[in-house]
C-alpha cells in the first residue's frame, strides 16, 4: 500500500458493466478486467470485458432500434430537443464527472472541470446544426431539378481514448445521433469509468432504447470485434496511429465508412520577431496540459537561432515552476499518467532523449512523488531532427527544442516527421504566418494562438495523423448518406434505340 491515497468518489458502482438495449448487464462470458487508479496503480474497480458476443448482442440491439424505433424518423426538430437535454444533463453533473474523470485518468481537477462543458457544448452544437442544415439543390430551369437527401446510415461503431475520454465521446455520440443513426461505443479500457454515465444521461433525456450501447473491453478483443462486425457500416475512432492501420486493414474487407484522428508530433514555430513571452507561455501549456497525453500538444517546438537560448533558458524555468500535484488537487497542473503501462513508455523516451539531447529541466520521477504514474515536466534542448524524441510521439509531459536559421529550414523541420495533425506558428509577420501556414503539413494551424476550436471548422489530420475530418457539416457528411434525386421537369430527351421504322 502507498504512503498516501486520493479521495475516492463517493457511490462508485461495485462494478462496470455494458449497456446494451437499455440495460446494464455482466460479459456474456462472465469475464472482467481491471481498473487501476493511476496515482496508486491499485486496482480500484472491475470492468466486464467485452468479447464478440457482447458486441454481437449490442449490434443487434442498435440495428433493431434503428430499423424499428422512431429514432431516425423523428423530425430533426424532436431529435434536437432530446440532443439539449442530453447537454442540459451532462452540465449540471460536471462536478461528479470532473470527479470521476481526475481519480480514472490522473487528469488535473481544474482541466477535468472543463470537460463537462465542452462535452455539453458538443451536443447543443449539433443540435443546433441538425435543424438549421439545409440540402443543396441544384437547378436546370424549365428542365432539371437535384436535390441532395441525407439519410443517418445504420449503426455507428465508436471506438475512443483514454484522454479526456468523456468529452471525446461526446464529440463522436453527438453528431451520430443528431444525424438519426444507432451507436454502440467501445470506450478506452484504461478509463471507463466516466462513459459508465451516459447510459443514465441518455435515458433521462428520453433517447429511445438501443439507440445507445455500450461495451467495454480491450481492443484486441471488443473494438477488433466492433470493426469487423458487418452490421457496422462505420466506424469513428480516435488513437495512436498503429491502431488506426489495423483498423484500417480489418475495415476494407466490408468498404466501411472510416473516420480517424491518429497521432501527433505537432511543431510549434517560433520565429525572432514574436510575442516571446506569449509563446513560451503558449508552447508550456501546450504540451503540459492534460499531463501532456493530448494528441495536439506541441511537443517539437522550433526557435529562430537568434533568440534560442533566450528561450531555451526561460522555456527551462518556466517548465520546472508548473506544479506537479495529486489530480485531485486545485493547484495541479501536471498530474498522473492514466497507467503505468503508459508512465513506463513515457520513461523510457525520457532515457532515449538522454542520449539524443541536451536535458534542461525534468528528466524523470518528480520529487516526494515515489510511487504512481507522476513524471516531471521534461525539456531537452538542442534536439536534432533524427532523434528519436523529435521523430515519435510521446503522448506524455516531455518537449523536443530545436534551433533553426532560416524561415525554409524551420518549414524543412516542421514537416520532417511522418505526422501531420496540428501546427503553431509564432510571429508578427503577416505574410510570413499565412505563407507558412500554407506549406507547413498540417491538417489544423494556429497562428499566433494556443489551441481554442471552433466547432464548425473541420479536425483531422494528414500523413500519419489521420484519415478524414471531423467538425461541423463534415461530421453530418461522415455519418449521413447523401442521395442525389433528380426531378425531370420538361419534355424527356432519350436517345431512343430499337426504334420501330
Amino acid at each position: 500500500m502507498n504512503d498516501y491515497q486520493t479521495p475516492v468518489p463517493a457511490d462508485l458502482p461495485e462494478r462496470i458493466q455494458h449497456y446494451i438495449d437499455g440495460e446494464s448487464v455482466d460479459s456474456a462470458e462472465g469475464g472482467t478486467f481491471e481498473v487501476l487508479n493511476p496515482v496508486t496503480n491499485e486496482t480500484y474497480i472491475h470492468a466486464a470485458a467485452g468479447t464478440k458476443a457482447d458486441v454481437d448482442l449490442a449490434v443487434a440491439a442498435a440495428r433493431r432500434a434503428f430499423e424499428t424505433g422512431p429514432w431516425r424518423e423523428m423530425l430533426p426538430r424532436e431529435r434536437s430537443r432530446v440532443l439539449h437535454r442530453i447537454a442540459d444533463l451532462v452540465e449540471g453533473r460536471g462536478d461528479r464527472l470532473a470527479e470521476l474523470e481526475s481519480f480514472d485518468s490522473g487528469l488535473p481537477i481544474t482541466q477535468a472541470l472543463g470537460q463537462a462543458r465542452r462535452a455539453a457544448e458538443n451536443f447543443r452544437f449539433f443540435a443546433d446544426l441538425i435543424v438549421a442544415q439545409a440540402d443543396d439543390v441544384y437547378k436546370v430551369p424549365g428542365r432539371q431539378v437535384n436535390y441532395v437527401s441525407r439519410k443517418p446510415i445504420g449503426v455507428a461503431g465508436l471506438i475512443t481514448p483514454w484522454n479526456t475520454p468523456f468529452m471525446l465521446e461526446s464529440w463522436k455520440l453527438a453528431p451520430a445521433l443528431a444525424a438519426g443513426n444507432s451507436v454502440v461505443l467501445k470506450p478506452a479500457e484504461f478509463t471507463p469509468l466516466s462513459a459508465s454515465l451516459w447510459a443514465g444521461i441518455f435515458a433521462e433525456a428520453g433517447l429511445p432504447t438501443g439507440v445507445f450501447n455500450l461495451v467495454n473491453g480491450l481492443g484486441e478483443q471488443a473494438g477488433d470485434a466492433l470493426v469487423k462486425h458487418p452490421d457496422v457500416p462505420l466506424i469513428s475512432f480516435t488513437g495512436e496511429s498503429s491502431t488506426g492501420q489495423t483498423i484500417f486493414a480489418n475495415a476494407a474487407p466490408a468498404l466501411k465508412g472510416l473516420s480517424m484522428e491518429l497521432g501527433g508530433k505537432s511543431p510549434a514555430v517560433v520565429f525572432a520577431d514574436a510575442d516571446l513571452e506569449a509563446a513560451i507561455n503558449a508552447t508550456v501549456f501546450g504540451v503540459f496540459s492534460l499531463n501532456g497525453e493530448r494528441c495536439t500538444a506541441g511537443s517539437r517546438i522550433l526557435v529562430e537561432r537568434s533568440i534560442y537560448d533566450e528561450f531555451v533558458e526561460r522555456y527551462a524555468a518556466q517548465a520546472k515552476r508548473v506544479k506537479i500535484g495529486f489530480p485531485h488537487e486545485r493547484e495541479t497542473e501536471v498530474g498522473a499518467l492514466v497507467h503505468p503501462e503508459h508512465f513506463e513508455k513515457v520513461m523510457s523516451y525520457i532515457e532515449i532523449g538522454k542520449g539524443e539531447a541536451r536535458l534542461v529541466a525534468g528528466g524523470g520521477r518528480p520529487e516526494g512523488f515515489p510511487t504512481g504514474n507522476f513524471v516531471a515536466p521534461t525539456v531537452f534542448a538542442d534536439v536534432p531532427s533524427d532523434a528519436r524524441i523529435f521523430q515519435e510521439e510521446i503522448f506524455g509531459p516531455v518537449v523536443a527544442i530545436t534551433p533553426f536559421d532560416s524561415e525554409e529550414e524551420a518549414l524543412e523541420l516542421a514537416n520532417n516527421t511522418k505526422y501531420g495533425l496540428a501546427a503553431y506558428i509564432w510571429t508578427n509577420d503577416l505574410k510570413r504566418s499565412h505563407n507558412f501556414a500554407q506549406s507547413v503539413q498540417a491538417g489544423m494551424v494556429w497562428l499566433n494562438s494556443n489551441n481554442v476550436r471552433d466547432l464548425r471548422t473541420p479536425f483531422g489530420g494528414v500523413k500519419a495523423s489521420g484519415l478524414g475530418h471531423e467538425g461541423g457539416y463534415r461530421s453530418l457528411d461522415f455519418y449521413t448518406d447523401q442521395q442525389a434525386v433528380h426531378i425531370n421537369l420538361g419534355e424527356v430527351h432519350n436517345p431512343v434505340f430499337g426504334k420501330a421504322d
